[in-house]
């Protein structure tokens, strides 16, 4: 199968708030107030965690679509601490990103337990996002 691209473009707006287009879509991404932002959209690592869940919804469905079950949804809840003190400009041996990421998936389906177990294995293996995360992909930045 071939590559797929998917392109963002995005524009500063203040110190703090970028305004990303992704095909017809706008993201306001800010910082809250006790990080110096107006608090107007998530911010980055926020969304970063909200990627992680929009993906696990996509992966899941279609995972149980394959697997022929009765799947009426899902909620999710993610957590992930990060230290902030590299961002912060403050010494530290700590790598600046998360330290963990926690997922909770509640699947609103009558799967008996060895078959979910099947499930949320096949989804973590096939979910794009958690893929990035867990594994290092390269990134190049470079001045236009």
């Amino acid at each position: 199968m071939s590559m797929i691209n998917f392109k963002i473009n995005a524009k500063s707006e203040s110190p703090t708030r970028t305004i990303v287009s992704a095909r017809n879509f706008k993201m306001v991404i800010d910082e809250p107030e006790h990080l110096g932002g107006d608090d107007q959209g998530a911010n980055p690592v926020e969304y970063l965690l909200g990627a992680l869940s929009g993906c696990l919804n996509v992966v899941g469905h279609m995972v149980a679509k394959e697997m022929g079950f009765d799947f009426k949804g899902m909620e999710i809840d993610i957590e992930g601490g990060l230290n902030p003190a590299k961002f912060l400009g403050k010494p530290s041996n700590e790598r600046t990103g998360y330290q963990y990421i926690n997922v909770k998936i509640r699947p609103n389906t009558e799967m008996d337990e060895d078959s979910l177990k099947k499930w949320v294995k096949t989804v973590e293996e096939r979910c794009p996002v958690s893929d990035n995360i867990r594994n290092a992909t390269p990134i190049s930045i470079t001045l236009n």
